[in-house]
């Protein structure tokens, strides 16, 4: 029986052997509304009979065959007594004592066909509320974290200790087998352990003021050979091939730090890829970013996004060059990873050039290694703080973190980072851990 099922048969079957009655109106819920004057419930009518008192041979043989405190002396309804006759039955007492089982069966013969009876029909009716009550195509997924975290840095004002959270549900449902329709939902109250004037942040959770929201929905089909999806609130890249599998923890060495060409991001988006064979593929998207304001989408007041994926990968090892233009600047990077044979680890990395249309070109890169240790997964990655402009200093991040299952839906992880900032002020660092819960 499935747990729905459970949570509404479990009243009948409570009721059934306290002698007393299940009430419908209690579930409380419009489509068990009809069963109030529906003759498969079981009411009290149905048990009308006498009661077993001490020195009646049922009640003395129940007394020797079972533990139960119902018989301690006092009366127990035919029903009660039938309950846990049913008891017996089902857990195999019967074997060992059969001769008293049948003659029990025998009298009680009446209370137990009408239970079993009643149950039935309930669990029928209750499988046909639950067939017609939800799609047996749609599935959800759900997450929370507990994040704690403390910074030193620079800036004064950021030099806390923070305690965020975040919450998404993920629902997905499909109409051929082949489609999905994916709505996610979530909140959270993080303003970024770290977050300030130094520009430092944390890869994790979202800002959403304890508001919650709709925060993605996208519809993904195929088309031919290749896969395309469209949404609101979508990346442009939702499809595409991508190489990085660092685990990091500072912001700005996420997607191995070529977050604007491999990672496109994007609002009103479509996105679309192919597989050639080999290993190979190639992923198309474009994104109207301003699709929620006044200015409208794909319009000249509105900031467009177009870009174009290639990857390649095999089983130890894969990459992935991008480029993506987006209005006021144009980025190309190039993203990997390497698993070699003979260590339990992977090496991932990547690097991005920014050629924006005013201003000095930039570049940032990022490198990470991820290795088990013990039952976790240790993480170390390193690379520039954010883009850097030709010819300046380059400053530097760096974070360890050791993530480590509680359970097969709960792990930890434990972290800490150094993000360095202009020459004469303190590199900002930080400790913390978070709480996964994954259902």
């Amino acid at each position: 029986m499935k747990l729905f099922q459970k949570l509404i048969a479990a009243p009948a079957l409570i009721s059934l052997a306290s002698g007393f009655a299940i009430n419908a109106a209690e579930i409380n819920s419009t489509d068990l509304s009809d069963y109030s004057n529906s003759n498969d419930l079981v009411s009290l009518g149905d048990f009308k009979s006498d009661t077993l008192f001490p020195g009646d041979w049922a009640y003395d043989s129940l007394k020797d065959l079972t533990n139960s405190p119902k018989f301690n002396g006092n009366s127990v309804s035919r029903l009660e007594a039938a309950a846990e006759l049913n008891n017996l039955i089902v857990g195999g007492e019967g074997l060992m004592n059969g001769a008293a089982i049948d003659r029990l069966s025998d009298e009680l013969g009446s209370e137990l066909a009408i239970m079993k009876g009643r149950v039935d029909g309930l669990e029928a009716r209750v499988n046909t509320i639950e067939a017609g009550s939800f799609s047996e195509t749609t599935t959800m997924s759900g997450s929370v974290g507990f994040l704690i975290g403390a910074t030193d840095s620079a800036t004064p004002a950021n030099d806390k200790v923070m305690m965020e959270y975040f919450y998404e549900v993920d629902l997905n449902t499909s109409f051929t087998g082949e489609d999905k329709l994916n709505i996610e939902i979530e909140t959270g109250n993080a303003t970024g352990v770290g977050v300030g004037a130094d520009k430092v942040g944390l890869d994790w959770g979202s800002g959403n003021d304890d508001t919650l929201k709709v925060s993605d929905v996208n519809y993904t089909f195929p088309l031919g050979e290749w896969k395309v999806a469209v949404g609101e609130s979508m990346d442009a890249s939702k499809t595409w091939p991508n190489a990085c599998s660092m685990n990091n923890m500072v912001d700005n060495l996420g997607d191995c730090g070529a977050g604007n060409s491999v990672d496109l991001g994007g609002d009103i988006s479509f996105s679309t890829s192919r597989g050639f064979g080999d290993g190979w593929e190639i992923g198309l998207g474009t994104s109207a970013n301003d699709g929620e304001t006044t200015k409208g989408i794909f319009t000249e007041e509105g900031a467009d996004y177009y870009g174009i994926a290639l990857g390649y990968e095999r089983d130890n090892y894969g990459f992935t060059v991008a480029y993506s233009d987006k209005e006021t600047a144009t980025y190309t990077g190039l993203v990997g990873y390497y698993s070699p044979e003979e260590l339990p680890a992977t090496i991932s990395g990547g690097i991005e050039l920014t050629d924006p249309k005013t201003g000095d070109n930039k570049s940032q890169w990022a490198i990470g290694i991820s290795t088990e240790v013990g039952e976790g997964t240790l993480s170390l990655n390193a690379g520039t703080n954010g883009p850097i402009v030709d010819d300046a200093e380059e400053i530097y991040a760096y974070d360890l973190s050791y993530e480590y299952p509680l359970n097969d839906g709960m792990s930890i992880t434990p972290f800490v980072y150094i993000a360095e900032t202009v020459s004469g002020t303190d590199d900002t660092t930080g400790a913390g851990a978070f709480v996964s819960f994954s259902f």
